[in-house]
């Protein structure tokens, strides 16, 4: 054993150092010969003073080597080893001279004055070799220079557990954070003070090989730079193998080094086993513990590669069989073939890409993230529909068609839109704009959008914007990311599976803006039709040509779009729907729609136009229909529930079925047939078919059609049949042998079928008119607007416009005091800022106009006024009431009534002309409700008012008026009768 390890030895140092530990290895087979009998060396299975390695500490390399503290086997083997170093000088150096004379022989005991060497991680014991790096260029000298005097020795200190002295190498590079940037005193405070005589046995560059001799111990600092000290050599009082065995178990252990510098300083040696004892417990411990952890990881590893190795093995084996081929290939294949078909529309920059990205992914592993991502990449790139486009249709009346099919009035749109189908039609293509179609929500921009989509022949594809706050999902995230994606355009054309579809963008009003960026601002990119053509989605990050998608944007206010982007679109105003056009789609449309999805025939139900009217003027008057449409499904709704009530169940036709009781005889038939099959047949749908339950058992089942009571009577009771009938008669349907009897439960079933069939064919029609209507969608939300017949002295009624469409509100001013100097006004009303700085222009215009027409009237100097305008609850403002609140302040100055079914609106100055307003349809529609016959409007209006439907402006009385005296000439007749204040 001691040669193997000697020979082990030899056979991983140089050359040089093999030469030089042969005599040592030669000693230690000699000192292993002497001792291999004793019991507890056998015990351990070490041989007293056999071989060693070195530790596995990282940084450390470390030899084991005969010698010893004191004998004189270790002066011999010393001098054998320095002999054998000589010699392989002599040899090396092939230009010295054979019979040059080897100097003195220095011997270990006579070392009393060393250089110290700080060892930053583990002790050197006695008998082994360790190697370490010296960076000190002064130290490295000194060392070399010792050597070649042939004083080839040096004192190894282990360095002491500070903070600072985390270093395998001497240097001076870093002093602040090196143990060995100190030098004389303040290094040998932070060495221990026992250590180990080493003999340098070989120097090659910065690396120095020590072999360790025996124990020191300091005693005083010889010299400061580098630091060299005196040491007293420590005997050993007791046998020389049990110490060797001590310092070979702690030299072998990689534990803590303060431990195994305790076994270095202890001198008595069965305290020094003990501790050695100790050490090597531990380690079993801790290679016990590293051995289970391998053992577990070693098995999972070894199932999961079995796994692996197995999966591969199928794999190759399903591809040699031509059943399956690997994932890499079957991904390759499935995007080539994609691709294949659109190759020639496909641009080149997209099929150099793809090449690309097909290229890498067969480079990768299929386990790999990067495969995953690749894969998803190229699933992206090969199924958008690179070239592909449907045909589009600009046929004008085939348009037409469609608009009304899908729609009732709105004329002035649906022109719009033809106007731009024609447009398309003589270009070529209808690409280039961006309709925008605004208006109150319900009154159908969404459909109108999916109509224009079926007239062009276009895909249609509807995405919603409101609330929207990440521009990724108009751009896409980054491959990089997650779980990333591309953007909605993306996702739509792959949706649709064509490059120019119809592009719903819904709430374009309503977009978000958080911290993920301004979605406005990315779909500028999108719908501008300069940049489109190239648009740049990040997670494709290839240009995509969106210049042929048309887009469709709504809206409810376009003052809430930012402007960037409202300059890009041409706005499609969709006001709403007068009562006449409701009437018609609540007729034609909704309740249509919705009767045959409650399950209602025709025949069950009549609403009546009045109940239409009702519900309309009264509980729907929004500017759309989407409110009506719910009013209409909660009548059928209670309609179905009425006619289930009454036994209307609308199932198919049914059998009645008829049982015989067992213990009737065999051939006795108890139910009998119509035998006019015509008539049957005739009346098969008026008749409802029942099955009769029975707990008893049954031996023959006839089944029967019955029309009639009189038939009912026949069954139940035959011409010539009784109870007690023979088996001759020939009522019977078959010969018996005995007599029929009736089943008792039977016939009571009978008659309840038979009743229920006569009362479905009774129920009466459901009507729902307007005095029964609360009845079915309960008490009515809106109060008539008209509140006054004629208005009285102060009132005057003017037309707004709201979210809803356009309503009627009367503008009230009252009198509250007299006396000098008390021209005030006070208003109320919830109203806006705008609306209150409105009050006032009409107050002092007031003033001028009532001097003017009456100069004696003093009513505005000496009066205190109160203008309100009701429905207090809800806010207004807006300057279109100012021509409003002055006829309302003048009527009550002079004591006038304002003309019989006028309104009026209009933004008035303080030299009395009148600017636009705004919302002219929804006000006009507002004054019809209302009953209104006169309207007054701004004269810069005219064009607005006609443009409308003629349905709209049919039975009106309109008047266009640029200043305030035109108004009053309107408002107030001649023939008006004044009335006393």
């Amino acid at each position: 054993m001691l040669r193997a390890a000697a020979a082990t030895t030899a056979g991983f140092l140089p050359p040089r150092l093999a030469a030089e530990t042969a005599p040592a290895a030669r000693v230690v087979a000699a000192a292993g010969a002497e001792v291999r009998s004793s019991p507890l060396l056998r015990a351990l299975g070490v041989p007293r003073g056999g071989a060693g390695i070195g530790s596995a500490t990282p940084g450390r390399r470390m030899y084991f080597a005969s010698g010893s503290d004191s004998s004189g086997s270790a002066a011999d083997s010393d001098s054998e080893a320095s002999s054998a170093a000589g010699a392989g000088e002599e040899e090396s150096e092939g230009n010295r001279s054979s019979s040059a004379v080897a100097p003195a022989i220095i011997r270990p005991e006579d070392c009393h004055t060393v250089i110290a060497l700080p060892l930053p991680h583990q002790p050197l014991f006695p008998g082994f070799f360790m190697a370490m790096s010296v960076k000190d260029p002064k130290l490295l000298k000194a060392l070399v220079e010792n050597h070649k005097r042939s004083f080839p020795y040096a004192g190894a200190f282990l360095v002491k557990n500070e903070e600072d002295t985390d270093s395998n190498t001497v240097t001076r590079s870093d002093p602040k954070k090196s143990i060995h940037g100190l030098k004389g005193k303040e290094l040998l405070k932070h060495l221990h003070e026992i250590g180990t005589l080493a003999k340098i046995t070989s120097i090659q560059g910065d690396q120095v090989l020590l072999l360790g001799h025996c124990r020191l111990r300091i005693t005083e600092m010889v010299e400061e730079d580098p630091l060299t000290v005196k040491v007293d050599h420590l005997k050993h009082m007791v046998d020389f193998n049990y110490q060797r065995l001590a310092d070979f178990g702690a030299a072998i252990s990689v534990t803590n080094k303060l431990l195994c510098q305790g076994v270095l300083e202890e001198l008595d040696v069965s305290k020094r086993l003990m501790l050695t004892l100790e050490l090597v417990k531990r380690e079993l411990e801790i290679t016990k513990l590293q051995q289970s952890i391998a053992k577990a990881i070693e098995e999972k590893i070894t199932g999961e590669q079995r796994r692996y190795l197995l999966n591969e093995q199928l794999k190759a084996i399903k591809k040699e069989l031509g059943l399956e081929t690997d994932d890499k290939t079957a991904l390759s294949e499935k995007f080539r073939k994609r691709i294949e078909s659109r190759k020639e529309k496909c641009p080149s920059h997209i099929l150099q890409v793809i090449e690309e990205e097909l290229t890498k992914l067969q480079l990768l592993e299929a386990s790999s993230s990067e495969f995953s991502v690749t894969s998803n990449y190229l699933d992206w790139l090969t199924v958008l529909p690179w070239g592909d486009y449907s045909d589009e249709n600009f046929d004008v009346l085939r348009a037409q068609r469609i608009l009304d099919e899908d729609h009732y009035g709105l004329t002035d749109v649906k022109e719009r839109i033809l106007e731009f189908i024609a447009v398309g039609k003589l270009r070529g293509s209808s690409q280039g704009k961006i309709i925008c179609l605004c208006g109150p929500p319900g009154v159908g921009k969404t459909s109108i959008g999916r109509s224009v989509a079926r007239a062009l022949n276009r895909k249609f594809y509807r995405f919603s914007v409101g609330g929207l706050s990440d521009i990724a999902e108009i751009k896409g995230h980054r491959r990089t990311y997650v779980g990333a994606m591309p953007g909605k355009m993306v996702q739509c054309l792959k949706s649709v599976g064509t490059s120019n579809p119809l592009v719903l963008i819904d709430e374009i009003d309503k977009l978000g803006r958080g911290y993920s960026g301004d979605p406005a601002s990315a779909l500028l990119e999108l719908l501008d039709p300069e940049q489109n053509a190239n648009f740049l989605d990040h997670y494709l990050d290839v240009p995509i040509d969106l210049s042929k998608v048309l887009f469709v944007c709504t809206a409810n206010v376009i003052e809430m779009i930012p402007g960037p982007l409202l300059d890009r679109m041409e706005i499609i105003t969709i006001a709403g729907y007068i009562t006449d056009e409701k009437m018609h789609i609540a007729r034609d449309y909704l309740e249509k729609n919705t009767r045959e999805a409650c399950g209602i025939m025709p025949e069950q139900v009549e609403v009546t136009d009045s109940a239409l009217l009702a519900l309309i003027e009264n509980y729907c008057r929004e500017a759309g229909v989407r409110n009506l449409q719910k009013q209409i499904e909660k009548v059928y709704r209670k309609i179905a529930l009425q006619l289930v009530r009454q036994g209307v169940p609308n199932e198919p036709a049914r059998e009645i079925t008829l049982v015989e009781p067992s213990e009737q005889p065999t051939g006795v038939s108890i139910a009998t047939e119509v035998e006019n099959k015509s008539q049957r047949d005739s009346l098969a749908e008026d008749v409802s078919v029942h099955v009769i339950p029975t707990d008893f058992y049954c031996e023959k089942i006839n089944v029967v059609s019955l029309t009639t009571k009189s038939e009912v009577d026949h069954y139940e009771h035959p011409k010539g049949v009784s109870k007690e009938t023979s088996a001759d008669d020939k009522a019977t349907p078959t010969n018996t042998s005995g007599k029929m009897e009736a089943n008792e439960h039977t016939e009571e079933v009978m008659e309840a079928l038979v009743d229920e069939a006569l009362v479905d064919k009774t129920v009466e029609k459901v009507v729902v008119d307007a005095s029964n209507l609360d009845n079915f969608v309960g008490k009515a939300v809106f109060q008539p607007e008209r509140i006054y017949d004629q208005t009285p002295v102060g009132v005057v009624m003017g037309l707004a416009w709201n979210a809803m469409g356009g309503s009627t509100l009367y503008i009230e001013t009252a009198k509250v005091e007299d006396g000098e100097k008390k021209g005030a006004l006070v208003v109320t009303g919830q109203l806006g800022d705008v609306m209150k700085e409105s009050a006032q222009i009409a107050h002092t215009i007031c003033r001028s106009i009532l001097h003017e027409k009456e100069p004696n009237n003093t009513f505005f100097t000496k009066s205190k006024l109160h203008l309100h305008v009701p429905a207090g609850a809800t806010p207004k403002d807006g300057p279109s009431a100012g021509c409003t609140m002055v006829t309302s302040m003048l009527s009550l100055a002079m004591g006038k009534l304002v003309k019989k079914d006028l309104a009026m609106t209009g933004e008035v100055t303080l030299t009395g002309r009148i600017l636009p307003i705004g919302g002219v349809k929804e006000k006009t529609i507002a004054a019809r409700r209302s009953g209104i016959k006169t309207i007054i409007f701004p004269a810069a209006n005219r064009r607005d008012f006609d443009e409308l439907a003629p349905n709209v402006k049919e039975g009106l009385e309109v008047h266009f008026v640029d200043k305030y005296s035109e108004i009053y000439d309107l408002a107030f007749p001649s023939d008006s009768q004044a009335l006393a204040s």
